[in-house]
């Protein structure tokens, strides 16, 4: 009776005749030729190819057409044009980036390349940096805003930023951009990649280099230049073991080194970074790939080091972070339009970190260590209940091995109605353990607990003339307690009255250290439009995000640093009849502040971008942008400098 029960469960009877979309992130966005045809959009970051009127989530989604029409050297330039994001960076090209999504902090956004995530354990808040993560040879990008925890686990209470770089469909095909212009900047990336029976694979390599600006602007004593180099990789590739069976390695390597300048003055230092990112996995479908499931081992290392020429002892950071990750994914096509995701993962962190004294007589102190390990066990059901309906739940519990275990629930739903309308809504909930060096450093804290998030959001969209022209807008709210903050300590503190301003079990001072104080509400509003009318693109979004501190005491009420209340982007683009194309791009950032207190205001600015292509064959296509036309003053950081105006110019090809 039992193997009756399961042969019926997996016939493939036409009422279950279906195949179960992949289980991995990286998977190639395609859908089936009807629905390409009908303008379907398919979203990877879901953890499995899903369409985009099945995700109950806000998602913006950046093709390759996409990326090449924008121009942006940097994928946090991208990023930046999208709803509910916004950006500080320390300077210019180079420099420390952080991106927040729906005012969060720049640590609680997940960013993941090719199916891996890049969180850095060395890093103050374990995020990501996106100084070093150039464009280069990335096919898709995606961003889903809002706590995702249950399918990306700890850290993604603000959001996750899915990079996909491509798998040739061809014998051969490969691509090239080189530009160069303002400040001797110089970019020249090439892919190329093949298939050759069961074996598909594609290399991309991309080359940057600039003069720079000053990081501290000339407003504040910065005169000389501060550049930056940057050299990067990627690979993949795809065997086809047998009917079914295939297996795949990936790989990033990014080193790059950015001149610095001191909080008040120009100086010679300078910071070298290195990441590299590598993934081996073995994918089998069963039951006529009903059932398909990946086994993988993903692996991060991260290296930053710091120097300061003038000093006796020149090295003046030094920090190494690791991560590996072996994971089990799966998913099930249950039934016509039910399918579930569901894995098991478990994450392995270190870091060291040591900061010397310029002085040679002092000895080289011992480095902070640390380490961590957490495992997650997750499902999430997604089914369509009646025509254009689809309700999705999830849940997902941690376990780490210093905080113990950890149970996350999601759900929500989308609609699609026969006038074109999309109604979305969904709850969330996210959880961050503290960072090995919130923890561990010289200014850890072990007394720290987890951050805690949950949020809301609902919205609907519009779509008409087959969706040439859309409009929609979303409202969510989200709330996080225990929030980790790092506190500065008195000139002279004593034990008695700030303990945690001493190195735990000494008498040594510290500058500072890191406390669960903060708690933080945000809630905002996302307006979106586009619309293709004849050869004119137009695309606009409006972000209202009151991103607010909710901690008792003196900076209750206070707008979060560095996140505006408003920002809002347009663009548009003119395509010639002879393929040529003309366009502009306009942001505009409104004020906000540098600090808790709320006493150092940063003043809204608009950038003003212009862009052009023109076809030269087939292939290859001439292009040019300025960027920052009126060349605006502004800043993003308290005292940094930012880019003025931009010339470049350069050749893409396609082949």
């Amino acid at each position: 009776m039992k193997t009756i029960i399961l042969a019926g469960l997996f016939a493939s009877t036409s009422a279950f005749a279906q195949e179960a979309s992949k289980p991995d992130a990286a998977a190639t966005a395609t859908a089936t030729t009807a629905e390409s045809e009908a303008g379907t959009v398919v979203v990877t970051a879901t953890r499995t190819p899903t369409t985009i009127d099945r995700v109950a989530a806000s998602v913006t989604i950046l093709d390759k057409a996409a990326i090449d029409r924008n121009q942006d050297l940097t994928v946090a330039d991208l990023l930046l044009r999208t709803p509910g994001v916004s950006l500080s960076r320390n300077g210019g090209y180079g420099t420390n980036t952080s991106l927040r999504i729906r005012g969060a902090e720049a640590d609680q956004t997940v960013v993941v390349i090719d199916g891996v995530k890049l969180n850095d354990p060395s890093a103050a808040g374990g995020g990501y940096n996106f100084a070093n993560l150039l464009v280069g040879d990335a096919s898709r990008i995606e961003v889903l805003r809002g706590p995702q925890s249950i399918l990306w686990g700890s850290q993604a209470i603000g959001g996750v930023v899915n990079i996909v770089t491509p798998l040739p469909t061809r014998e051969l095909e490969g691509s090239f951009d080189v530009e160069s212009g303002s400040r001797q900047t110089v970019s020249a990336r090439a892919g190329l990649g093949g298939r050759t029976g069961p074996l598909a694979w594609r290399i991309g390599g991309q080359s940057f280099t600039t003069d720079g600006i000053s990081v501290i602007a000339p407003a504040f004593g910065g005169r000389e230049k501060d550049g930056y180099t940057n050299r990067s990789m990627t690979g993949r590739a795809v065997l086809d073991i047998a009917h079914g069976v295939s297996a795949d390695v990936r790989g990033y390597y990014s080193s790059g080194r950015a001149d610095l300048d001191s909080t008040t003055a120009d100086t010679a230092d300078y910071t070298l970074n290195r990441e590299f990112v590598g993934y081996a996995g073995l994918n089998v479908d069963l039951f006529d790939a009903r059932l398909r499931n990946r086994v993988a081992y993903g692996y991060t290392d991260t290296d930053r080091d710091n120097y300061g020429p003038a000093r006796a002892r020149q090295k003046s950071f030094d920090s190494a972070g690791r991560n590996q990750r072996l994971e089990y994914q799966g998913s099930f096509a249950i039934a016509t339009g039910w399918d579930a995701t569901f894995g098991v993962e478990n994450e392995r962190s270190r870091f060291r970190s040591v900061s010397p004294s310029a002085s040679l007589a002092v000895p080289v102190p011992a480095p902070a260590r640390g380490k961590a390990e957490i495992t997650g066990i997750y499902g999430q059901l997604s089914g369509q209940v009646v025509e254009g309906l689809t309700l999705t739940g999830g849940i997902r519990n941690d376990d780490h091995s210093r905080y113990g275990a950890k149970t996350l629930v999601s759900g929500g739903g989308v609609w699609v109605l026969p006038t074109g309308t999309v109604l979305r809504g969904n709850y969330s909930e996210g959880f961050k353990a503290p960072t090995l060096y919130q923890l561990y450093s010289e200014y850890g804290n072990q007394a720290l607990a987890p951050e805690q998030a949950h949020g809301w959001e609902a919205g609907a969209e519009q779509r008409f003339l087959g969706g040439r022209i859309a409009v929609g807008g979303t409202y969510f709210e989200r709330r996080t307690s225990d929030q980790i903050i790092f506190s500065s300590c008195p000139a002279r503190p004593t034990v008695a009255a700030n303990p945690l301003c001493f190195q735990p079990g000494t008498t040594t001072v510290r500058s500072g250290f890191y406390q669960n104080i903060s708690r933080a509400f945000a809630r905002g509003i996302e307006a979106v439009g586009r619309a293709q009318i004849g050869r004119l693109s137009l695309d606009s979004n409006y972000s209202w995000t009151v991103s607010e501190d909710r901690s008792p005491g003196a900076t209750y009420g206070n707008w979060l640093p560095r996140r505006p209340r408003h920002a809002a982007n347009a663009s548009a683009t003119y395509t010639l009849a002879g393929g040529a194309s003309l366009g502009a791009a306009v942001r505009w950032s409104g004020m906000t502040f540098d600090n808790a207190a709320n006493t150092t205001r940063l003043d809204d600015y608009t950038l003003v971008d212009l862009r052009a292509e023109l076809p030269i064959s087939d292939t290859v296509r001439l292009f040019a942008r300025t960027e920052n036309v009126f060349d605006e003053k502004y800043q993003t950081t308290y005292r940094y400098g930012t880019l003025g105006r931009s010339v470049y110019a350069g050749l893409r090809g396609r082949f």
